[in-house]
This record gives C-alpha cells, structure tokens and sequence, in this order.
C-alpha cells in the first residue's frame, strides 16, 4: 500500500542532514535516508495518480538527494529537500506541475520554469498583442486565494524588439511564468496535505490551458501542429 501522507520522521530526518549535510554521517543513515525516499517517493505516486485523473501527464520525475556542485559555491553534498515533477503530456499540453517536501519550507509549483527561446518569444508576443484574458484567469478571486501572484525571473527592463512603456511590459518582462504555494509543517503532516496539492492543481488548469493554446498557435489562432 502506497503512503498517503508526508511523516514527521521523514521531516526529522531532512532537519539532521541539513545540521550533519557531510557524506559521512549521510553513509551512516543511508539506510534510514532510502526508507523516507522510498515512502515519499510513494507519496509522489499517489499526486501523479490523482493528477492523471483530471490531466494528461508523460512523466513523473522524482530529484535525486545528491547536489552538483562541481560550479556552486556550496560544497554540501546533499539536498535538504525531496523534490518531484510532473511534466504534462504531448505538445499540446504546456507547462509542469512540482512538489518539494523541506521543513520549514515546503511548496507545490506549476508553470513555466524556462521557456526555450521560441516559446518566450511568442508568449511575449501575445502579451504585447492582448493580455487581457490572462490577467483575467490568474486574478480570478478563487485564483488567487490558493497560488497568489505570478512569480519568476525578468529582464531589468524591456526584451529586444519591445516598448519599455507597454502596457503590459510586466507580463513581457518575464522570462518565467511560475506559481508557487507554501505550506506549513503542519499543512504538510496534515492527512489532507495529498488532497489540498490535487485541489491547487486542478484549480491551476484554466491558466495551463491557455498558455498551452498560444504556444501551440500563431498570433491569428492558426494552430502549429502538424
């Protein structure tokens, strides 16, 4: 049977590698380390098995415990965190869902980590064209209530080619189009933490299915895809 709730030891567990974050206490508790994996990792499963049922998914990727630091200035070997994602299925379907399990600092996401160049030109493109019907979706009240405001990396001022005085320069801006919401320990230890996670994800979808409509049109609706 699959663990449908997030453990106060796994918490616990991630706590002690951030104070001991060296590869020999984490050699030592190696075999505590893959019995938390293996449960939250059961518990991925199961918001990958309640997204499939309300969206089309390809792939579920659960992030490895060990950092790369080869060009960080951080040497700490291992990630404090279990962090998963969910990436939509097909062409047509744009953008990617994320859970990341830290204590203290726990958040889903969903959105669009990092456009490649073609795709950021033409949702920068749409906004230049009518932004309207975007702000309408991620302002909508019950929106909001659950993933607040739009969060991601912009340029300092304009991109190339567009009016820094544009009305919508704040949505052009943009080099990531991300949502993100926290949750508290208790919020995660909570026995609903797996249902509230499918509830923010469904509630995401009007924004999912609009983006994944410019990116697979033109700028007259004419579609993309062979």
């Amino acid at each position: 049977m699959l663990h449908p709730t997030i453990t106060k030891e796994a918490l616990h567990f991630l706590t002690r590698l951030k104070k001991n974050n060296n590869r020999d206490w984490f050699t030592e508790h190696k075999s505590e380390f893959k019995r938390h994996e293996s449960d939250v990792k059961d518990f991925y499963t199961l918001v990958l098995d309640n997204l499939k049922v309300h969206d089309q998914i390809d792939k579920m990727k659960l992030f490895r415990i060990y950092r790369d630091v080869r060009f960080s200035k951080d040497k700490t070997p291992y990630k404090s965190h279990f962090a998963c994602s969910f990436h939509r299925m097909g062409a047509e379907n744009r953008g990617g869902y994320y859970v990341r399990i830290k204590p203290g600092d726990t958040f889903i996401a969903a959105g669009f980590w990092g456009p490649d160049k073609e795709d950021l030109l033409r949702i920068r493109k749409e906004f230049e064209l009518d932004a309207s019907e975007f702000r309408e979706i991620v302002n909508e009240q019950s929106f909001t209530n659950l993933w607040g405001e739009l969060q991601g990396d912009a340029v300092k001022t304009a991109p190339r080619g567009f009016d820094k005085a544009h009305e919508n320069i704040d949505l052009i801006r943009r080099k990531q189009f991300i949502f993100r919401r926290d949750f508290s320990d208790e919020e995660v230890l909570s026995p609903t933490f797996l249902e509230e996670i499918d509830r923010s994800y469904k509630a995401i979808r009007p924004y999912f299915d609009f983006m994944s409509e410019v990116l697979t049109t033109d700028l007259n609706g004419e579609s993309l895809l062979s």
